[in-house]
């Protein structure tokens, strides 16, 4: 197996994130960077825990620098923490190449922590988890966003980029892409352009800014 430079982990105890294939690849790589919660959990010398908006550096030879700053995220309805436990996103920046962002949102609803991105990056392409996650157990509550949470969003942080990412796969995404696509149907055109849609497995080049 050949080994990874670094691995970002939103969050290490939901198996829909990280399963057991996942944790299998945690030691080939370089650093993981994670939550404080899952720093401790993992107990291993080459994770970072972070905490929303702090910061920390990755250095590879003959690569340039990459800057990962932690972003707040709320995997579930108001006081669900406990139970749903810790989560954060990331924006990455390579300050020696320029100054776009890269932002991936991580697990979350739609929150005011979340709505707080859009006040302190320059987001240009943005990663959004999506899916309107839903249990039975806990009825019309939500552990991720919508595609209308995702339109109110990307109003408020105006991506160059917009990525849709975690909608499929498994049983509580209750909202797949045909129902996103519905969602986005009806946002301005400035948003619906934004728009691309990822193949897994496929490569996908998006253009420098001009």
């Amino acid at each position: 197996m050949a080994p990874l430079d670094g691995i970002l982990l939103s969050h290490d105890h939901h198996a829909d994130n990280l399963d057991t294939t996942g944790r299998t690849l945690l030691p080939t790589a370089g650093t993981v960077v994670t939550t404080r919660s899952g720093q401790r959990r993992l107990g291993s010398e080459n994770t970072r825990g972070l905490a929303p908006w702090h910061t920390t550096v990755l250095n590879a030879r003959d690569r340039p620098a990459l800057e990962i700053t932690a972003t707040p995220c709320r995997h579930g309805p108001p006081l669900s923490r406990p139970i749903a436990g810790e989560v954060i996103g990331f924006a990455l920046r390579w300050p020696d190449v320029d100054s776009r962002t890269l932002w991936i949102s991580g697990d979350t609803v739609l929150y005011r922590g979340l709505r707080e991105v859009a006040t302190r990056i320059d987001v240009d392409t943005a990663v959004i988890n999506l899916g309107g996650v839903r249990f039975p157990i806990t009825g019309p509550l939500r552990y991720s966003m919508t595609g209308s949470d995702a339109v109110e969003l990307l109003r408020l942080i105006d991506p160059r980029v917009a990525v849709p990412v975690h909608y499929e796969g498994w049983t509580h995404f209750r909202e797949p892409r045909g129902e996103l696509e519905k969602a986005f149907a009806t946002a301005p055109h400035a948003i619906r352009d934004r728009i691309v849609w990822l193949t897994p497995g496929v490569p996908r080049t998006f253009d420098a800014p001009a």
